[in-house]
């Protein structure tokens, strides 16, 4: 597919998420008069359309890699396990958060922690952005990717943390959640970011079994998510 085709495959497929993204929310809502949904959407999608903007001009391989199935040959079964949970609990956060905040009101967030909570989902936008300029192998799956010459990342957020695009969510989660207004959808973060602690050594071993050179880059690198903690 050349460049331009795949752009535009990329911008509908934005498209499409937006209007899934949108009508979870503010059907959930009841209403359309709900700025911190407005708020969240316009931050989501503007940093989506900017990603898939950057990765056409600079690396289009990622971008297709990107666009694939999150269900694939060859994908180790754990994989596709964790894939089908986090989209299903995806998909039942996003239920869930407006019908939390507007439509039955269960939850009161101040206003100053919405606003803490958008600035945790921009951080979270700056590290991912920064993990995909850093890692042209940053597939969807859990797969080596032979065919591409994929080799350890070692530089940019890749030198503080094994997983920093996991790390984000760590951010990107319970900031979606403040800002949204919604203490229930921040009880439900946990299940997701429990899901990516528990990918995580299956992931690092496949790695260490298969990438040359991941054991020298853990003993450099011992923190997977957190520096100094974890």
């Amino acid at each position: 597919m050349n460049r331009k085709a795949l752009l535009g495959k990329a911008l509908l497929e934005v498209l499409a998420e937006f209007a899934v993204f949108a009508a979870l929310l503010f059907v959930s809502a009841g209403t359309l008069l709900w700025p911190a949904g407005w708020a969240f959407i316009a931050l989501f999608f503007s940093f989506a359309l900017a990603i898939v903007l950057w990765l056409a001009r600079e690396d289009p391989e990622l971008l297709a890699e990107r666009m694939s199935s999150p269900i694939q040959r060859g994908q180790p079964l754990w994989d596709k396990v964790f894939v089908a949970a986090v989209m299903v609990l995806f998909v039942a956060w996003l239920i869930l958060m407006p019908l939390d905040a507007v439509r039955f009101g269960w939850s009161e967030v101040p206003g100053w922690l919405q606003l803490m909570g958008a600035l945790g989902v921009v951080l979270s936008f700056y590290i991912m952005f920064l993990t995909f300029r850093e890692n042209a192998y940053l597939a969807l799956v859990a797969k080596l990717q032979e065919e591409r010459g994929q080799s350890v990342v070692s530089t940019g957020p890749y030198r503080y943390v094994r997983h920093p695009m996991y790390a984000s969510m760590f951010l990107f989660f319970p900031g979606s959640a403040l800002l949204l207004g919604s203490w229930w959808g921040l009880l439900l973060c946990a299940l997701l970011l429990g899901l990516l602690v528990w990918r995580i050594p299956f992931e690092e071993r496949m790695l260490e079994n298969g990438l040359a050179g991941y054991d020298e880059y853990e003993r450099d690198v011992r923190y997977r998510l957190i520096p100094h903690v974890w």
